[in-house]
């Protein structure tokens, strides 16, 4: 993995003039696409439950509206034709949208984990950490650990975990990432003192979509995700694996953790 550096010929600007690398700007609309995903997965979920409840009850209620008299049957068969035409619209356009990227394609070889990790701290440090004054920590265990997998998709999830943390963090805080292995998986927890009104303060530099970052300072239910993390919960389970987004508790600073099998395979 090659990492331009900030500010080379061909980097785009961010936010408040700063400029990022070709490949951050590759990683940053890779990020965008699984958030887009995402939010439209969220959508079709979310919305089948009222459609079907509102399906079943216009039985229960053409069932008990008199059948001679035409306003009601009417009205009923509105209500049933409304909510057929709201479900072909989640096909037609919403599934019909991801329909290319559901199934996340893995180039799957061994690589060592220890590189990646060098690799995917150094884009960060020498890109959004510094501009932003924040400090990026490893705490690595890693030796000679290898992971069957696709290196690339992970390397973005990385990135994506370590720059959320950046940009929710204030100047002159310290991101620390903590990466170890065991006997059947690799760890990387990614620790921060989350600042919402560091997320959201456009007069900082920023690599992540503006509207991306209000949503994730927004109230989420219970094990869901900031939409901007898609990617590295996508990525994670396409490999067998999980990620989890914790909040910070009393004392206990902000987590993001990834938990990926070293033996992981394409599926048969």
């Amino acid at each position: 993995m090659t990492t331009p550096s900030t500010g080379t010929p061909g980097a785009e600007p961010a936010s408040s003039g700063f400029a990022v690398s070709e490949r951050t700007a590759h990683l940053r609309a890779e990020t965008a696409l699984f958030m887009r995903d995402h939010v439209l997965s969220l959508v079709s979920h979310d919305l089948r439950g009222p459609l079907n409840a509102i399906h079943s009850w216009a039985y229960v209620l053409e069932r008990k509206l008199d059948a001679n008299d035409p306003n009601s049957q009417r009205a009923v068969s509105g209500i049933r034709s409304g909510v057929d035409q709201q479900v072909k619209l989640l096909e037609t356009l919403v599934d019909a949208t991801r329909a290319e990227t559901r199934m996340l394609a893995l180039n799957y070889a061994p690589f060592p984990l220890h590189p990646l990790i060098d690799e995917t701290v150094a884009e960060v440090r020498s890109g959004l950490a510094r501009a932003r004054g924040v400090e990026v920590a490893v705490d690595s265990r890693l030796a000679t650990e290898q992971l069957n997998g696709d290196r690339e998709r992970l390397a973005a999830a990385l990135w994506v975990m370590l720059t959320f943390a950046v940009e929710a963090s204030s100047e002159g805080a310290t991101v620390t990432l903590a990466a170890h292995a065991d006997a059947t998986a690799w760890h990387a927890t990614v620790t921060y003192a989350a600042n919402g009104a560091a997320l959201e303060n456009p007069g900082l530099p920023h690599v992540l979509e503006a509207f991306a970052r209000k949503q994730a300072g927004e109230p989420r239910e219970a094990k869901r995700i900031a939409w901007v993390l898609a990617l590295c919960k996508r990525v994670a389970e396409a490999h067998g694996g999980s990620f989890e987004q914790i909040d910070a508790t009393g004392s206990d600073a902000a987590r993001l953790a990834l938990r990926v099998p070293l033996s992981a395979a394409a599926p048969q």
